[in-house]
């Protein structure tokens, strides 16, 4: 399997060291770093870019949760605490898995299991999506999306001759499609990058639709648009 690239965001040095000692008997995962405090680990999440992130909840001056909630972080987030009246909260913010201390390596294991059964890399070549919709699984060629928007608890993807509706989450497209083919611009909108006719006024034009930019992720944006 591909390096994963992770960090550990944990308070209690104990749970810390048995973390890292877990993590080094995975082959593929890669430690870039680990963190005793969320204010230096949003910090080096807001200047770096890794895959998975091993995160604490409680902890003083900033929580996991609210770490989540102040970062646009895409990668795997395996939540670990001692209390488990967060979980509901850490699926709300799409975690991975939420691992109740103290835990097992077995249990790490499990954990590290969903990962390895996620869908392939963004970097690889597949051109397609299949979509849950109702159902059914429905096929759709990436080149064919114009955007997606979102709407409640449904996302809306806008194709030339239809509309899907699906339940997936943006964070699940995002972990999915290159960035560089659909592009998150705006907290409720993805849109094709192939199929922008025009940017103006922090809103792109992709047919008839007026699609606002957002400062979170305008600069992402004009990164693959090179202007």
């Amino acid at each position: 399997m591909t390096k994963v690239s992770c960090i550990i965001i944990e308070d209690e040095p104990l749970a810390l060291e048995r973390a890292k000692g877990y993590i080094e008997k995975i082959p593929f995962l890669n430690l870039q770093g680990s963190f005793d405090n969320a204010l230096d680990g949003l910090s080096y999440l807001k200047s770096n870019t890794v895959d998975l992130l091993f995160l604490d909840i409680n902890m003083d001056e900033l929580s996991g949760i609210q770490l989540l909630e102040n970062v646009q972080f895409k990668g795997d987030v395996i939540i670990t605490t001692a209390y488990d009246q967060y979980a509901l909260k850490g699926y709300e913010l799409n975690v991975t898995d939420y691992l109740l201390k103290p835990y097992s390596f077995e249990r790490f294991l499990q954990a590290i299991d969903k990962i390895e059964q996620k869908t392939p890399p963004k970097n690889s070549e597949q051109d397609y999506l299949f979509i849950k919709t109702e159902n059914r699984l429905e096929k759709i060629n990436l080149k064919e999306i114009l955007f997606i928007e979102g709407m409640g608890d449904y996302r809306k993807i806008h194709l030339p001759t239809k509309r899907i509706m699906t339940l997936q989450t943006f964070s699940e497209f995002e972990k999915i499609i290159p960035s560089n083919i659909i592009c998150r611009v705006h907290k409720s909108y993805m849109v094709s990058i192939q199929q922008i006719e025009s940017i103006e006024r922090n809103r792109i034009k992709i047919k008839d639709q007026l699609i606002p930019i957002s400062e979170t992720y305008k600069s992402c944006l004009f990164d693959l648009i090179k202007a």
